[in-house]
């Protein structure tokens, strides 16, 4: 499988777990074996994705649009993620925000601190590294949120 594909299916999994599994099911109307192997990279999988209107259920109940984020990435395309535009952004503002995004880089320096020490980066380190880097990228939006709010 060629890494676009190994990149998708990684997020497809993100999705599916922020959903939940049991719930993903009942969105999607897919078995838990059919949702497992779009985002297996084993290779009798390999050729399996995620059909994307099961993509459209799962990312209107997700927190965050994985897999839509990722073929955006894949295009080199940036998207800005406005769904808290409904709602208010996260009390502070910005430089509450200033705050939330060092100590967020830090924690990510950690991980990266701990995860390269071997001079390896693992798959369970690779997967903490991401879970940071989203954390981060979420901080970011919201510092953008506040930001824009203060501009209008």
């Amino acid at each position: 499988m060629d890494a676009a594909g190994n990149y998708l299916k990684k997020h497809t999994e993100a999705l599916v777990k922020d959903v939940g599994l049991e719930a993903a099911c009942a969105l999607t109307g897919k078995s838990k074996a059919t949702l497992g192997r779009y985002y297996s990279t084993a290779d009798e999988h390999s050729d399996r994705f995620i059909p994307v209107d099961a993509v459209a259920q799962l990312e209107a109940a997700a927190g965050y649009p994985h897999v839509t984020s990722a073929l955006a990435e894949l295009k080199g395309i940036a998207l800005s993620y406005d769904a808290a535009r409904n709602e208010h952004p996260k009390q502070g503002g910005v430089n509450t925000d200033v705050v939330a995004l060092s100590q967020r880089f830090a924690m990510l320096m950690a991980e990266y601190t701990d995860a390269i020490e071997d001079g390896i980066i693992t798959y369970n380190e690779a997967k903490r590294l991401l879970r940071e880097t989203l954390e981060l990228q979420q901080v970011l939006i919201n510092m953008k949120l506040h930001l824009e709010q203060e501009a209008t």
